[in-house]
């Protein structure tokens, strides 16, 4: 062993300053300590997406123009039939670190990150990647990436006008018939959040949609846990399967006895 391992430092770094080493019942007392301060941070974070389903919409008033896998497309062909659209701003084309063999690294970093897009669909919601390289370049870099996330090229000002021409970002759309609102966006360092189901469903304006939500009145909510299914078993008719549905009842009962007795 080298003199800078005996002093715990390796490769000239300086030696790591590390937490003391407990017995088991010091450390459940640390964790149900530190667990106080997670549970009141889960709470403001949902206080805080109640209040992003408050925000005011903005109409969309602009016929913004794509380009998809089976050629023009309106921002209203975005939804896919649902109500609600989320678009990430991808940096792939010319002028980007990469380019042509790779994305932008952190819009990668993004991609790879994004959950199967079918637990976002059966909650009416579609998400979508867009970028100015033409489709040819985007199929064959989604093919080597392995990403499956619907991909659209831009060919107007939507980047500029939505605030991500110079820097990546997310903007969450919804429709009333044919009309179309903006009702909240997310960039720089807000965009770490995303790739996750749960964190997409808190940015829409009709969020998780589950009963337990606050959401203002009339707004669709099913109970937690029952819509839930395997990604490649949600059918078009969004009900509960009844076995799963006693499975989770049960198992939630059984953990709120024990989180009582504790």
């Amino acid at each position: 062993m080298t003199a800078s391992a005996k002093n715990g430092r390796t490769s000239g770094q300086p030696a790591m300053h590390t937490p003391p080493v407990v017995s088991p019942q010091a450390w459940e007392a640390a964790r149900e300590q530190l667990l106080v301060k997670e549970k009141a941070q889960t709470r403001a974070r949902d206080a805080l997406a109640a209040e992003r389903r408050r925000m005011p919409w903005m109409a969309v008033e602009k016929n913004y123009a794509f380009e998809g896998p089976d050629g023009k497309a309106s921002l209203l062909d975005l939804f896919d039939g649902r109500r609600q659209l989320i678009v990430y701003r991808a940096f792939f084309e010319p002028g980007v670190f990469g380019w042509p063999d790779h994305a932008c690294r952190g819009c990668s970093l993004v991609a790879d990150q994004v959950a199967h897009v079918a637990h976002l669909n059966a909650r009416d919601t579609t998400l979508v990647f867009v970028s100015r390289a033409p489709q040819a370049d985007i199929a064959r870099l989604k093919a080597r990436m392995g990403w499956e996330m619907p991909w659209f090229t831009l060919t107007d000002s939507f980047d500029a006008d939505f605030g991500v021409d110079q820097w990546h970002g997310h903007n969450v759309f919804i429709r009333d018939g044919d009309r179309v609102f903006r009702t909240y966006f997310i960039d720089n360092r807000g965009d770490e959040q995303m790739g996750g189901t749960w964190n997409y469903l808190d940015i829409t304006p009709l969020g998780r949609q589950e009963a337990w939500e606050d959401s203002p009145e009339g707004y669709p909510q099913t109970p937690a846990y029952k819509w839930w299914n395997w990604h490649d078993s949600y059918a078009a008719d969004p009900a509960a399967d009844k076995k799963w549905a006693e499975v989770s009842e049960a198992g939630e009962a059984a953990f709120r006895e024990a989180s009582t007795k504790a």
